[in-house]
């Protein structure tokens, strides 16, 4: 998301001809729009993508069995 922001940032400052980037080739403007295209094909090809989401499904699991363990007067189990 950061290439993809910064990618519409420089876009602005070269279409509406703001300061140093109203020089630069369009080429370097497009670029973080192309490294943004690479790092998700990435992303998905190694399993970034699945690996987070899960790691954010289990995180989220967790929390909520705390919570019930909490709310049933149980507390946190703890291992010996």
């Amino acid at each position: 998301m950061y290439l993809l922001g910064i990618g519409i940032v420089l876009l602005l400052l070269k279409y509406l001809e703001v300061g140093v980037v109203a020089g630069w080739d369009w080429w370097i403007v497009l670029a973080p729009f192309g490294l943004a295209v690479a790092w998700w094909a990435w992303a998905d090809w190694s399993g970034y993508t699945k690996k987070k989401a899960m790691e954010k499904m289990d995180k989220r699991k967790q929390e909520r069995i705390s919570k019930n363990r909490e709310a049933m007067g149980q507390g946190v189990k703890r291992r010996k």
